[in-house]
């Protein structure tokens, strides 16, 4: 038997550095030449004369790896290994054979799942290359089931988060009640409509918003008036009204404050907090098969069409067209409600804004398709609520109440949300109107007095 050990075949990292031999054999001799050839190795090595000794050590202290002869008196190999692998499973087993007995064998293979098996004579070089493998692998399945563990338990702490999260959320408002019931409803019919489920979610979104700052529904009803007036197909028409609905999604995690805060101005961090809102929102969408083309058109709907976009930069046609349209109606809708500029602007200054950057920011044809729409079917199509009357000042009637505010052609804010209009405002309205440059009219969304309500409803 050679007695010079061999270089490790393995990387060190891989090894432990403190494992611990348990060598059973009744031969003192045979004992004597395993510790001789394992003297040089970094592992401590303890001996025992037979089986019951053996299971002694094991109770006392931790092993690593025992080898074990087959034939004892008294407990034998394949007997002692059965034992140690019902109580001990962690522990590498290895059988020494010096007979070619085939039984011996199968039953320390069948009953101790012995990791192999040794023939005496051994080859030295080949003995410490087995105890090396076996060392590796047992270390390298211990840090498979640490990471098992750590991953089950920051597994438990997410999920123990998202309760918090939720919790929370539930706090901050008493109509998020209703929104889970919504929720829950929503995820009952997800297999027959994804457009409801990612409308809820729209929902949800706006809750993070004032109310007279919520874009979702506006944009929402843009793109499917589009989308019609276009001749779009049922697939493309419904992927696009579920990426208005969600264009918003990788907002959700930002402060309240940033939220309302108009884009043109956010810098540092908070520009760039708003420029990767559109990937995240993607992100959130990459799991669900049937959002794949939704998602796609999340992540570049805040391209421009001169390649300054972002996430990609992509430039003209390589942006994807639906995106495109996503990204003048969002456009369109967030300058009116002040989320683009420092100021609201008018319905007519936001289609001025259009007309001025068609080429350099947007889609120059499909510009001009969505301004053509929105002239030829006039600020009708940018509600769906039938109680909304969208009139110009010749057709008010005292009593109605305004559904918008109000604004001068020059941005100023002259009636907020809500105001009952009287003869008196009325009179001032047309009187005002009358003034504008370039006999600009006001055009006004009001929703009847609410004793007409009533009769309707009857």
């Amino acid at each position: 038997m050679s007695d010079t050990p061999d270089k490790p075949k393995h990387p060190a990292a891989q090894l432990p550095d403190n494992a611990r031999l348990l060598i059973v054999d009744d031969e003192e001799n045979i004992l004597r030449s395993l510790q001789r050839v394992l003297r040089r190795e970094p592992w401590e090595v303890v001996c025992a004369t037979s089986g019951q000794e053996a299971l002694k050590d094991m109770a006392e202290s931790h092993f690593d790896l025992v080898i074990s002869d087959a034939r004892m008196p008294g407990m034998d190999g394949p007997t002692l290994l059965a034992e140690i692998r019902r109580k001990y499973p962690w522990c590498i087993r290895i059988l020494l054979t010096g007979y070619a007995d085939i039984t011996t064998t199968v039953s320390a293979i069948n009953d101790g799942q012995i990791y192999r098996y040794i023939s005496k004579p051994w080859d030295d070089d080949e003995l410490r290359l087995i105890i090396r493998q076996a060392l590796a692998f047992q270390h390298s399945e211990r840090r498979r089931l640490a990471l098992e563990k750590v991953t089950r338990r920051q597994n438990q702490k997410l999920q123990q988060l998202n309760a918090s999260l939720e919790d929370k959320v539930r706090e901050r408002t008493a109509e998020l009640k209703q929104t889970a019931d919504m929720l829950d409803l929503a995820y009952q019919e997800l297999r027959q409509s994804y457009v409801t489920t990612t409308e809820v979610f729209s929902a949800l979104i706006n809750k993070r918003l004032p109310t007279d700052q919520r874009p979702n529904q506006r944009v929402i009803t843009l793109v499917r008036a589009f989308a019609d007036y276009s001749g779009m197909d049922e697939e493309r028409a419904r992927n696009l009204a579920m990426a208005a609905a969600l264009y918003n999604l990788g907002k959700l995690a930002w402060p309240d404050k940033l939220f309302a805060t108009p884009s043109d101005l956010m810098a540092g961090e908070h520009r760039q907090e708003y420029l990767k809102y559109p990937v995240t929102g993607e992100q959130l969408l990459m799991t669900l098969e049937p959002l794949k083309e939704t998602a796609r058109i999340l992540r570049h709907h805040q391209e421009k069409w001169n390649g300054y976009g972002v996430p990609d930069r992509l430039k003209g046609e390589q942006i994807p067209p639906d995106a495109r349209v996503l990204k003048i109606a969002v456009d369109f809708v967030e300058l009116q409600l002040g989320l683009v500029l420092e100021r609201q602007l008018t319905r007519d200054n936001a289609i001025k804004l259009l007309k001025r950057y068609r080429g350099r920011l947007y889609d120059p044809a499909l510009t001009d398709q969505f301004i053509t729409m929105l002239e030829e079917l006039a600020p009708d199509v940018e509600h769906d609520d039938p109680s909304i009357l969208v009139l110009d000042t010749r057709r008010l009637r005292p009593g109605m109440v305004l559904a918008r505010n109000l604004y001068a052609a020059s941005g100023m804010l002259l009636l907020n949300e809500g105001k009952t209009l009287t003869p008196i405002l009325i009179e001032k309205l047309t009187a005002f109107e009358q003034g504008e440059p370039g006999g600009h009219r006001y055009t006004l969304y009001v929703c009847e007095p609410e004793d007409e309500q009533a009769e309707a409803r009857a």
